[in-house]
């Protein structure tokens, strides 16, 4: 069996942002059971149809995960369960946590809706636009 095969966790992230590389090399290293399998939005070769037709608008704008059962994960439900894979699911653990809950999930709603600009990348609208030009241009070869 291969490891995406055996994966309980598809992990759909932004390989043109240096922070979310960084988190997920932090996670490969530590998912030594190869629970998690992790998916680059940003290359070329995304195809929403074989990830639970998250299109690439919608997963640049947040993080989304996908369970083996199918189930779509989404913001901070995604770290927490990442983070179990890897055996360290107590440091998310308080996020289920009434109070905190509702703040992490506004502080990441806020990070989300900033990400690129904090990265030095451009714009959703930006990205989007370029990315459709490549399809197109690609196509027309």
């Amino acid at each position: 069996m291969n490891a995406s095969s055996a994966a309980q966790l598809t992990l759909l992230f932004d390989g043109g942002c240096p922070l979310c590389v960084r988190e997920v090399r932090f996670l490969e290293r530590r998912d030594r059971a190869r629970r998690i399998r992790f998916v680059d939005i940003d290359a070329e070769d995304y195809n929403p149809d074989a990830h639970a037709s998250i299109g690439y608008r919608e997963a640049m704008g947040r993080i989304h995960a996908i369970c083996s059962d199918g189930t779509v994960l989404r913001d901070v439900a995604v770290f927490r369960e990442a983070y179990r894979l890897i055996g360290l699911g107590w440091l998310y653990a308080p996020t289920r946590w009434p109070v905190i809950s509702s703040v992490v999930d506004r502080l990441y709603a806020i990070w989300a809706a900033r990400r690129l600009q904090i990265t030095g990348r451009p714009d959703l609208d930006t990205l989007c636009s370029d990315r459709n030009i490549c399809r197109l241009s690609s196509t027309a070869d």
